[in-house]
């Protein structure tokens, strides 16, 4: 089996509701996505001749996917009373909803999902919220 991975990163802030402790409160991360795809066979001709894919189309497809969320407000919908998130989007901060707790093992299922979503065979989806801690997400 041959895989191949890279990785982009975003930066942004988040909370996690209900949760007792520093994390309750906002806070910033330079979030770090690695997406691993894996195949049986080579390309055996043309362009991808000795490749698994292009990197460049893999390298594109996760910037693009991980800059939806550079620079914003990530939120778990809900988590906010509506009165506040209007005030915030009224300021013009780029909020970002999602229907999961913005934890990295959440994130890392989350684009596991998305580039499966995309036709890439995926191991694994790995995210970091610092240098030192990730998580990661894979069905095999």
């Amino acid at each position: 089996m041959y895989t191949i991975k890279t990785q982009s990163c975003f930066d942004s802030a988040h909370f996690l509701w209900g949760y007792e402790g520093k994390c309750s409160n906002i806070h910033g991360h330079r979030w770090t996505v690695e997406i691993e795809v894996e195949g049986r066979s080579l390309g055996e001709a043309g362009q991808r001749r000795g490749m698994l894919m292009d990197f460049s189309s893999l390298k594109d497809d996760v910037k693009r996917e991980a800059d939806v969320f550079d620079h914003t407000f990530i939120i778990e919908r809900g988590s906010l009373k509506e009165n506040t998130l209007k005030a915030l989007e009224e300021e013009g901060f780029k909020i970002t909803e999602v229907d999961f707790r913005p934890t990295a093992e959440c994130f890392a299922e989350y684009f596991f999902r998305r580039f499966k979503d995309l036709g890439y065979e995926v191991k694994q989806a790995v995210v970091y919220e610092t240098p030192n801690n990730c998580a990661s997400y894979g069905e095999g």
